[in-house]
């Protein structure tokens, strides 16, 4: 069933990118648009429409909505973040330039709209979380300026950029087959949990996966000091213990930062540990949240399976 979905947006993506003007303006869109991605986002658009009985096939512009915002929000976040590279190929302001990967994102943007303002409920639930996404990357730039971020702040940081966008996606598709506003409800927790926990198992897989897997340098974020739930419960474990490990690896310059140094620190506090912990923490409470829905069990099969294919994944 994933796979079918997967077909239908891809198939539906690329009828909608062959009608891009091919100019200066919407080449970025297109090019970003094609490179390799899992299309998660609007695939669970179509999933939050089956759970109720509706047909995928009639949800699939409010699928591509979500995905063009949520390129949006790369085109712009490369930017910001100043990033090279983006799924191993230029990002759109090298392969261009600042300017025009400004004006095309926006451009980006106005196109979600467009796919999104046919249906009020529809608009409605995504202003609300089109906004939550861009206050919580406010947050994480407010981060980077500062020193004291706690995990609660750290967590509704996350919750904003990454996971309110998972449930965004499922409740749209809810809305469109006409699903209660208790079980969108529902279905929108299932997603933000389901969000919170797979951000946080990137956080692992970045400390800890395997680089053969992930392709890339391990403790890549913890060399760069980014404030990860990580970072932040190790530094309040090893302040509790007395230990300065971390600090002293933290202060020195940047190429001199020894990670297996602060692995085994975050290892030797159980950092690791309660981190896994949390994941599963919040995973049971998505599907809790999705057992509280009242259809049949093969409605909710698709969903279960995306579930196990996100816990499954090493890169």
């Amino acid at each position: 069933m994933i796979d079918r979905f997967r077909a239908l947006t891809d198939a539906h993506l690329k009828c909608w990118l062959d009608g891009l003007p091919d100019d200066a303006l919407h080449a970025p869109m297109a090019y970003l648009l094609g490179l390799p991605a899992k299309r998660v986002r609007p695939i669970l658009v179509l999933m939050g429409s089956h759970v109720f009985g509706g047909r995928p096939e009639e949800v699939l512009n409010e699928a591509i909505g979500v995905e063009l915002f949520h390129n949006f929000t790369l085109m712009h976040d490369d930017i910001m973040d100043a990033s090279p590279l983006r799924r191993g190929r230029p990002t759109v302001h090298e392969k261009w330039n600042t300017n025009i990967a400004i004006l095309s994102g926006d451009a980006l943007l106005v196109k979600a709209y467009g796919m999104m303002g046919a249906d009020a409920a529809v608009l409605a639930i995504f202003n609300r979380y089109a906004l939550e996404v861009c206050e919580g990357q406010q947050r994480d730039m407010d981060f980077e300026q500062r020193s004291d971020v706690s995990l609660a702040e750290y967590k509704e940081m996350i919750r904003l950029k990454t996971a309110v966008l998972l449930s965004c996606a499922l409740r749209i598709g809810a809305c469109k087959a006409g699903a209660s506003a208790d079980d969108q409800e529902r279905i929108g927790a299932f997603g933000e949990n389901l969000g919170l926990a797979f951000q946080l198992r990137d956080d692992l897989l970045d400390a800890f996966g395997d680089t053969q897997m992930t392709g890339k340098q391990q403790g890549g974020d913890l060399r760069n000091g980014k404030k990860t739930w990580l970072m932040i419960r190790g530094l309040e474990l090893s302040d509790r213990a007395g230990d300065l490990a971390l600090r002293m690896e933290l202060e020195k310059p940047l190429g001199q930062r020894n990670v297996q140094v602060m692995l085994r620190v975050l290892r030797d506090l159980g950092v690791d540990q309660e981190a896994e912990a949390e994941v599963q923490r919040l995973e049971k409470g998505a599907f809790d949240q999705l057992e509280a829905i009242k259809v049949p069990p093969e409605r909710k099969a698709p969903l279960l399976s995306m579930v196990a294919l996100l816990q499954a994944r090493s890169s």
